[in-house]
């Protein structure tokens, strides 16, 4: 409901409908509705606003209720760049992988406003202007036609991401006048100061919390202790969900780009997930125990350790990625090729390797449909879906 729409005083009792609630015009001002929104942001990137989203949306469809999807500033977008003019309508790729895995109209894609990448940002500094433009008032007025459907919105990485395009997390909130909750990665009790920082710039429009990446032997204790305390100092906890290497990972296919990486056999099989990092610098006896208790590992080792590259290809390996001078032996290649595991190439020394994967993980957006289908049990087992629903006013 938005409260900067525009209001009247009334002096007769009146009970406005909104999403299934009333509210009684003798409490105080009658005002415009804006039909249920929601944004979904976060402190720092890569917190999980997209497994929210998709968790989110796809209870609400369940419950027979029409849902559209959007992010106003584009941070996800495959654009050639300054050669070529921006897509229009500008829907944002995770908007559009979105709608492609809950079976959404176009029409319930909202497209972005504006696109957050360098060659845009300097023309937003070149320009002086702070401000959204014309299409926020659209959209405003587009939210603004109660038309019973509920709208989730994805704000920007942070908190400040967006305000040189005039759409942060904040001027959203005050020029929707929507409410917000936060997706937040939780480490330790030093987390919440972050959660408190936005408590305190965000206000009321704060509804509350998703804690997520939680150590999974730890949110039991999370539940029973941090949360109340939360929720005393005005932190409501919609969730606690625990991390998730499903979610974390990579597909082989991101590593080839990120690397750089030569791809000597399987490239076909680039979308396959990694979940886990080893490193091929033991014996091989050594290396075999290590690599049975590792799954969907990326195995990155010199090109000239024959043996370990060997080891690695009978163990749960998705790609083996070797390093160094070198060319992989005929024989590898063949074995590499009859069990699918791609094999890579790249020019880089192991350690510069490693830390670029390493890098990958958690850095990557929720593309691919399997992670889908895990953030709607993840969200639908770990969050309060009765208390989210609430915040848009509609009962579960």
């Amino acid at each position: 409901m938005g409260s900067g729409s525009g209001f009247f005083w009334s002096t007769i009792q009146v009970k406005l409908p909104i999403q299934g609630r009333y509210i009684d015009s003798q409490q105080g001002p009658l005002e415009l509705v804006m039909g249920s929104t929601l944004l979904i942001g976060s402190c720092e990137p890569f917190s999980g606003k997209s497994a929210l989203v998709l968790g989110l949306a796809r209870q609400l469809s369940a419950a027979g209720h029409a849902v559209r999807f959007g992010k106003p500033l584009a941070t996800s977008l495959d654009w050639s760049g300054v050669s070529a003019p921006l897509p229009d309508p500008l829907i944002d790729d995770d908007v559009r992988f979105v709608g492609t895995t809950l079976g959404l109209d176009e029409s319930q894609l909202i497209p972005s406003l504006h696109l957050l990448e360098p060659g845009t940002a300097n023309g937003r500094l070149a320009s002086g202007s702070l401000d959204a433009g014309a299409g926020f008032e659209r959209l405003r007025e587009q939210l603004r036609a109660d038309d019973g459907t509920v709208t989730l919105l994805e704000a920007a990485g942070s908190l400040h991401e967006g305000l040189l395009y005039g759409l942060s997390l904040g001027q959203l909130a005050r020029g929707l006048d929507a409410s917000v909750v936060l997706v937040h990665l939780w480490q330790d009790s030093r987390s919440v100061e972050a959660l408190l920082a936005a408590r305190d710039q965000l206000g009321e429009r704060l509804a509350g919390v998703v804690l997520n990446a939680v150590t999974p032997e730890d949110v039991e204790a999370l539940q029973q202790r941090v949360v109340p305390e939360l929720e005393a100092l005005g932190l409501s906890v919609f969730g606690v969900m625990p991390r998730s290497p499903l979610l974390r990972s990579v597909t082989v296919g991101e590593l080839v780009r990120r690397l750089d990486a030569r791809v000597i056999c399987c490239e076909e099989r680039l979308e396959l997930l990694v979940e886990t990092l080893s490193i091929g610098a033991m014996n091989v006896n050594s290396a075999m125990e290590f690599f049975r208790h590792r799954r969907n590992m990326a195995v990155v080792t010199g090109a000239d350790r024959t043996d370990i590259q060997l080891a690695a290809l009978e163990a749960s390996t998705q790609c083996l990625i070797l390093t160094g001078a070198g060319e992989p032996l005929p024989q590898l290649i063949s074995r590499a090729d009859e069990l699918e595991v791609p094999l890579l190439k790249v020019e880089r020394d192991t350690l510069a390797t490693v830390e670029v994967i390493e890098q990958a993980f958690g850095h990557v957006r929720l593309h691919e449909a399997v992670k889908a289908t895990y953030a709607f049990r993840l969200v639908e087992e770990h969050c309060q879906l009765d208390r989210l629903f609430a915040v848009l006013g509609l009962d579960r």
